[in-house]
């Protein structure tokens, strides 16, 4: 125990003087917001990398997805690097930094209103990142406690609160560059933390070979084909599915892609590209090899009513570990989760400040920011209120909650943002139709899922489909509309040009 406190008492240390250091970097809307524009590459990519895993991933998706898929799981890890990091920074990094220095948005719902000269399309989009960014930061609460719960037999609401103040101190203190620079000693510990994991693990099961064979034993009925150590696993399609909403998702999420706004010029996104795929693959991997492990441990993990709880698979592997191990585990989670939450956080207040109460007032820069900061602290008790009530009554596992938010912000964004990005025709009308589609679909979906086909009844399926149907949606929108271009949208493409030839 003590080696735990102590470890997590450095941690927590670290953190805050890190966000008092950046307070004085953050005295305007452009530092507080993107860290001045001038981000290099390893702070953006590591900032990129630990938004994007969280203990949703390590306790949620990895403990879930491990035990309905055993070792195929791995491909959600491979997908999130390949698709989710890679392409994204490729298709999305350039393009995204030199339009909206063009326009000079500090946020998506920005991007919108003046990319399709609608303002109309700022506020709806601000109000959808306002709207599902909460499920989302309620659902990274949910992993870290179970983990603590484990750990230090310390009461749930005690861990939301105490990780809310933590994350609220450092974020309000120092804005964007606390939140990068603390996202890289973060990330450092979450690349460390999960290679000895995944070793330890594989050590008290008698080695990988071992492991995989035992694994290879085990058989259940309720699953469709295949085992637990097969390539593609016992339920191919439903993997797909997760592939898809994981990594595909991210090029529509506003915490994602304003990562690129940040960052200082087209070298650094280049040299970003490679830091964060390799980050992507060695957390991402790591968490979902390990999660194929899962049902090695399936007389130990609790049940309920509804059967397993797939949140506390990850948390009952770890249980026996030496001390200082766990203690680490608990270090890597809460990093994950602060770095994730500390950019959703921020996120949504710049969103509110920005793009709904400052709206056509002159506003100075020094009231944005000190409305940005109470917004913050006003989003991360919203959230850690949700997250109790989800403990306390069960209503969604974290992987749902998570699923409900993905899929409604990258259903509604992802296409229009991209097509935005390389197609002059895209129409506000198409947007329009695409924001309507993915909110509604999935607030349908939520709660009302027996209107659905059997296929589509979970959120993590109708996530994918709607961020698809986006893509064939917008297009065929646009096509229809009346051809026309604006002459903002002209000015904006040949910005795109002339950045390309720098």
């Amino acid at each position: 125990m003590t080696i735990k406190i102590l470890l997590l008492v450095v941690f927590v240390g670290i953190t805050v003087l890190v966000g008092v250091t950046c307070r004085k970097h953050s005295t305007n809307v452009d530092s507080f917001v993107l860290g001045g524009r001038s981000v290099g590459p390893w702070l953006t990519a590591f900032a990129y990398g630990t938004s994007y895993f969280s203990a949703v991933i390590f306790i949620g998706y990895a403990g879930q997805f491990g035990w309905r898929f055993g070792l195929a799981s791995t491909w959600i890890g491979i997908g999130n690097a390949l698709i989710g990091s890679l392409l994204a920074w490729v298709v999305l990094g350039s393009r995204t930094r030199a339009m909206a220095q063009h326009y000079g948005s500090s946020t998506m719902p920005d991007f919108f209103g003046k990319r399709y000269g609608s303002n109309a399309l700022k506020i709806a989009a601000a109000l959808i990142v306002f709207v599902f960014l909460i499920p989302y930061t309620a659902s990274l609460y949910n992993g870290l406690s179970r983990l603590f719960e484990m750990a230090f037999r310390v009461d749930y609401t005690v861990c939301i609160v105490a990780m809310a103040i933590l994350t609220c101190v450092y974020v309000v203190a120092g804005g964007y560059m606390a939140t990068a620079i603390n996202d890289f000693l973060q990330g450092m510990i979450m690349l460390i933390g999960i290679v000895a994991v995944v070793l330890a693990v594989l050590n008290t099961n008698g080695g990988l070979t071992e492991a995989v064979r035992s694994l290879g034993e085990i058989s259940d009925k309720s699953v469709a084909t295949g085992d637990f150590t097969s390539i593609l696993g016992p339920d191919p399609f439903n993997l797909i599915c997760v592939i898809i909403l994981t990594s595909l998702g991210t090029w529509g999420l506003p915490q994602m892609v304003g990562k690129f706004y940040a960052i200082k010029d087209r070298q650094a996104i280049r040299k970003g590209t490679v830091v964060s795929t390799v980050f992507a693959l060695v957390v991402a991997g790591g968490c979902y090899f390990l999660g194929g492990f899962g049902r090695l441990y399936a007389a130990e993990v609790p049940t309920n009513e509804k059967g397993v709880i797939y949140d506390a698979i990850i948390p009952t592997m770890l249980q026996k570990l030496p001390d200082l191990l766990i203690a680490v585990i608990v270090v890597l989670v809460l990093s994950a989760s602060m770095s994730t939450l500390s950019s959703l956080v921020l996120t949504s207040s710049s969103t509110m400040t920005l793009d709904l109460i400052k709206g056509k007032r002159q506003m100075k820069e020094k009231k944005q920011v000190l409305i940005m900061r109470v917004l913050i602290v006003f989003f991360v008790a919203v959230s850690s209120v949700i997250a109790v009530l989800q403990y306390k009554f069960g209503f969604a596992f974290i992987a749902q909650l998570m699923g409900l938010s993905w899929g409604a912000l990258a259903g509604a964004f992802l296409a229009p943002f991209l097509y935005g990005l390389y197609w002059k025709r895209t129409s506000g009308a198409s947007v329009w139709v695409c924001f309507g589609f993915g909110t509604v679909v999935m607030l349908v979906n939520t709660f009302a899922p027996s209107l659905f086909p059997a296929w589509l009844r979970s959120p993590i399926n109708c996530g994918a489909f709607v961020m698809l149907a986006g893509l064939v949606i917008v297009p065929i929108v646009s096509l229809l509309a009346p051809k026309k271009v604006e002459n903002q949208v002209e000015e904006a493409f040949s910005a795109l040009k002339n950045a390309e030839k720098d």
